[in-house]
């Protein structure tokens, strides 16, 4: 008889060592330490970061752990929701291009606040992000594309999962101790888009309460409170309860095949534009047009972007609410909005989506000349393709492709895009030598004998 999913996972992160870390994975994980760093830091620079911070600081008694840029030392829980709240701020992070699980920026808030709270070397923060990663992407690849579709966010869902585990080896719990946080964790994974109607912030923290929820579910585990092993299959389990419906994918193998052979994480993008990851190659393919023909907004007469039909309720739709978004986060994942303000400055970046952008008429303007149609070509949940064609009212027509998106592992950013992100995104709050301490620390952090140094240097 088999072994429950949940005790499987656990099996095998229980065995793990940062010896067992193919090479690239090492370098990955670092990369996405130093990513969701930056991004923390920008996040905690917008009114959405300052909120959190002022209520996460009022309901935490004085702790051991401390919020990333501001420095309020408040509990384990709470840092970990606050840095991992302040990480999606800007909807820059990191994402599994199958699932849609932004799984970095939940581990490595939960790795760093447990980094003050117990000892861990670098070697160990490394390990424990990179199988938290490696959960989550697995997980959240049972029911690729099912999620979005109804209403769930995968992040808050799946994350947990992968933080649960993260959590576990850092406390140094045993293989029935780590499928006991597995199945707490069940009942705490969540996270509803209705957000996206009006643009309201609550998908910002969902990153934050996977953090927390998984290290609170791994604290109790290793207390003795039990869950149910079968969370991931079982009758009640996450996948029967958040898709009804017998006919919809579920392929449970994605969970436990060739564990440490196959590291699905791999296949996960890093985001060079503050936008819901999705859209990334249109963005690319239209800033590409705009500089190879010298393309002036007021040129423009239409703009048509051919899409895969599953991200049509994602971004492209409701059509009024994309063509004139609400708030930051409503334009974040908007494809409408966000081709207009790449084709309208030639760029997107830490400063995109203010206020002004959107409010103005030449952008708003240009938004409703985006078009899109459902092109039964395009790939589905794994691969992020998009095409631009803009017809100029001259007549010209110019058409740029997007096979794979930038910071996909068919089309990689350098460690130098990287750096100049993180050196963006962290500047609000360190200097220059501040950022390179950080940026230096991450880069020898197998070396590094006390991980929380991370946290110090960025405070």
């Amino acid at each position: 008889m088999s072994l429950p999913l949940s005790s499987e996972l656990a099996a095998w992160a229980s065995r793990v060592r940062f010896e067992d870390l193919p090479a690239d994975v090492v370098e990955a994980t670092k990369l996405r330490v130093m990513d969701v760093m930056g991004l923390s830091l920008a996040g905690a620079e917008t009114p959405f970061g300052k909120s959190t911070r002022d209520a996460i600081a009022a309901m935490s008694p004085v702790g051991p752990c401390r919020i990333l840029g501001f420095g309020d030392r408040v509990g384990l829980t709470s840092a970990a929701l606050a840095n991992g709240a302040l990480s999606q701020a800007l909807e820059y992070d990191d994402t599994h291009n199958e699932s849609i699980v932004h799984m970095s920026s939940p581990a490595v808030a939960a790795a760093l606040a447990l980094s003050e709270f117990t000892a861990v070397t670098g070697r160990d923060l490394i390990t424990a992000i990179a199988l938290g990663n490696e959960i989550s992407c697995r997980v959240g690849s049972v029911s690729s594309g099912e999620l979005h579709k109804r209403g769930f966010h995968p992040t808050g869902l799946f994350a947990t999962f992968g933080s649960a585990y993260l959590a576990a080896k850092l406390l140094a719990l045993d293989e029935e101790g780590m499928a006991r946080a597995a199945g707490i964790a069940g009942s705490f994974a969540s996270g509803l888009l209705e957000c996206w109607v009006d643009g309201t912030q609550t998908k910002f923290l969902h990153p934050g309460w996977a953090a927390q929820s998984g290290i609170t579910a791994a604290m109790l585990a290793r207390s003795g409170v039990t869950g149910p092993a079968q969370v991931f299959e079982g009758r009640w389990g996450l996948f029967t309860s958040h898709v009804q419906d017998a006919n919809a994918h579920r392929d449970f193998a994605r969970i436990n095949a060739n564990l440490g052979a196959h590291w699905e994480s791999r296949n996960s993008s890093f985001k060079p534009f503050p936008a819901a990851h999705v859209i990334h190659p249109y963005l690319s393919a239209a800033i590409r047009l705009r500089d190879k023909h010298a393309i002036q907004p007021a040129e423009i007469e239409s703009v048509d972007c051919p899409v895969t039909g599953f991200i049509v309720s994602i971004v492209c739709e409701p059509i009024a609410e994309k063509h004139a978004p609400a708030s930051d986060s409503h334009g974040r994942v908007s494809l409408q909005y966000s081709v207009a303000e790449a084709l309208f400055f030639g760029e997107l970046g830490k400063r995109a989506y203010s206020d002004e952008s959107r409010r103005n008429s030449a952008i708003l303007e240009l938004a409703r000349k985006v078009r899109y149609h459902v092109d039964p070509e395009y790939p589905g949940p794994g691969r992020f393709k998009g095409g631009v064609k803009v017809t100029l009212k001259d007549g010209r027509q110019f058409t740029e492709v997007e096979e794979y998106n930038r910071g996909s592992v068919e089309n990689p950013m350098s460690y130098q895009e990287l750096r100049a992100k993180f050196e963006e995104n962290a500047s609000g709050f360190l200097s220059s030598e501040a950022r390179s301490r950080v940026a230096e620390a991450i880069q020898r952090l197998e070396l590094v004998p006390d991980a929380s140094v991370l946290v110090q240097l960025a405070t």
